[in-house]
């Protein structure tokens, strides 16, 4: 997310970073959804936390109804998806809807119904073993992956 852009001594006071939602410099706004696909013969799906670029005006509805217990499911808002998401083609700004869920469950992200995999993927689900595959991946990345994001000395 953008917020880790900002160098570290800065960020007091340009970002205001919650569990669920950030701005920056009161100019960018950003609420954090559940990704989720379907996964083929199992009870739950493979979840994914993002972050969601939003506009001042869906981020300050949302603010309003977020914490409210009695809040209505339903209500969505357009964001752009800030997040690459490993064993995918490049995935920031896909265009997703963030659907709101009863109290107190975080909402659920919709992508764009396109033909990029991750879009796929959460139309038709996938099955046991990719999840296992993606889920062992992000466990034990490759050396190359490893290496790659050790800072250079």
């Amino acid at each position: 997310m953008q917020a880790l852009a900002i160098p570290e001594t800065e960020r007091p006071r340009r970002v205001e970073l919650t569990v669920d939602d950030c701005v920056i410099d009161r100019r960018e706004f950003y609420l954090k959804g559940l990704l989720e696909l379907p996964v083929h013969g199992a009870p739950q799906p493979f979840t994914w936390g993002v972050w969601l670029s939003v506009s001042e005006d869906s981020y300050d509805r949302f603010v309003e109804l977020f914490p409210n217990p009695a809040r209505p499911a339903g209500e969505e808002f357009f964001g752009w998806l800030c997040n690459s998401i490993p064993g995918y083609p490049e995935t920031q700004l896909l265009k997703t809807m963030l659907h709101v869920r009863e109290y107190p469950m975080r909402p659920w992200v919709e992508l764009e119904p396109t033909e990029h995999p991750l879009a796929l993927d959460q139309r038709a689900g996938i099955s046991v073993e990719r999840a296992i595959t993606i889920t062992e991946h992000l466990l034990h990345p490759p050396q190359a992956d490893r290496e790659a994001s050790r800072p250079a000395i």
